[in-house]
């Protein structure tokens, strides 16, 4: 008994993308179907970044095909993942080297918003993209040391300058252009804003598929600039389960919505309180709150993250979770939120701007 194609395309409607939560068929996975005789190939080429899950797909998608198609020989799939530039808002002018611009951000500060940021990016990183992080706290940048970063970024052509790079990510801060980290910025806010601008339009980023944004708390100066000149994807909130973080949360998510900003979801920093000597679990700050958040904006809860000493200590050290703790239970959260912001992105519409030919009207 032969098969064809389409036969091929009618076995995987039935297989769910257990990340996406879709039929790889309709999320547009399946490409290069190639039979011989009875022998099978294909890719699935995915949306957003999965490196940590490419085996389990390629054998799950074998595995299925081999029941499917009975009559079929060697069945070989290749899984892979493809970024893509996604839309933003209206009459924002895309940057160079740059797909697609996540920030982050929190209505208030000390809720672990740059920890968060940091993560997410080396997170990205750690499933196969190529990331980048632009610290837009210009008042108090963090993402030197949080980086283990030193020095001044170099500049070959006197106009722009080369980001900062560890951990394969790459960095951007105003902290690396000033000599004494205790000298405070006291800066205006045209100042702040122009500031934010350069860091990120005169960086040269090479080919990021995203921009982990890492802005101050707020919405201020900072905040509108972003929303009026720089690309943004969509915005991930960072909370804390106290009623007075939500609340300032809540501000934050509806600034970005009254600017034209998607919202991916919402980050509960400090859900629950682990004690380092006996690891008993408490919920000291409150528990639901980040959920219910979610149900009243009807967005997504990303994930939830503890109070945990560690977490403190790594981005301290200048080694954060992800990088200082790869496989421990911390650093699985940080990469199932990243995933999940991946795909929220890859669910976005696309930018289609690339495709459209420039018309240039001249005198003859």
């Amino acid at each position: 008994m032969s098969f064809n194609d389409a036969d091929v395309k009618s076995a995987l409607k039935n297989l769910i993308d257990p990340n996406t939560k879709k039929d790889f068929v309709s999320g547009k996975s399946v490409k290069n179907i190639k039979i011989s005789a009875n022998d099978v190939s294909l890719d699935i080429v995915l949306g957003y970044p999965a490196k940590s899950v490419w085996d389990e797909i390629r054998v799950m998608v074998a595995a299925h095909l081999k029941v499917a198609l009975p009559d079929a020989g060697t069945i070989k799939v290749t899984v892979s993942s493809k970024v893509v530039t996604h839309a933003v808002q209206r009459g924002v002018k895309l940057v160079d080297g740059v797909k697609n611009i996540i920030a982050v951000a929190s209505g208030k500060g000390g809720v672990g918003k740059s920890t968060t940021a940091v993560n997410l990016a080396l997170a990205l990183a750690a499933e196969g993209a190529r990331v980048g992080i632009l610290d837009a706290d210009i008042y108090g940048p963090s993402q030197p040391t949080m980086l283990g970063i030193s020095g001044q970024p170099k500049s070959s052509d006197g106009k722009s300058v080369e980001p900062m790079v560890n951990y394969g990510i790459q960095s951007m801060s105003i902290g690396y252009m000033i000599e004494d980290n205790d000298v405070p910025m006291i800066w205006r806010g045209p100042m702040v804003t122009q500031a934010l601008d350069q860091l990120l339009r005169q960086t040269r980023w090479d080919d990021l598929d995203y921009l982990v944004v890492d802005l101050p708390p707020g919405t201020g100066d900072i905040q509108l600039t972003l929303s009026q000149k720089v690309p943004v994807t969509g915005a991930v909130i960072v909370t804390t389960p106290q009623d007075i973080a939500l609340l300032d949360a809540r501000k934050g998510l509806k600034m970005f919505e009254k600017v034209d900003i998607k919202i991916i979801g919402i980050v509960e920093n400090m859900s629950t309180h682990i004690c380092s000597r006996c690891g008993h679990e408490e919920h000291i700050f409150g528990a639901g709150g980040g959920e219910k958040m979610c149900a009243d904006f009807h967005t997504e809860f990303l994930g939830g993250l503890p109070l945990d000493i560690r977490i403190r200590e790594q981005a301290d050290s200048g080694r954060p979770t992800v990088v200082a703790d790869p496989d421990g239970s911390i650093a699985r959260v940080y990469k199932q939120i990243a995933r999940r912001v991946a795909v929220k992105v890859a669910e976005m519409a696309q930018d289609h701007s690339a495709v459209f030919p420039k018309i240039v009207v001249q005198n003859t």
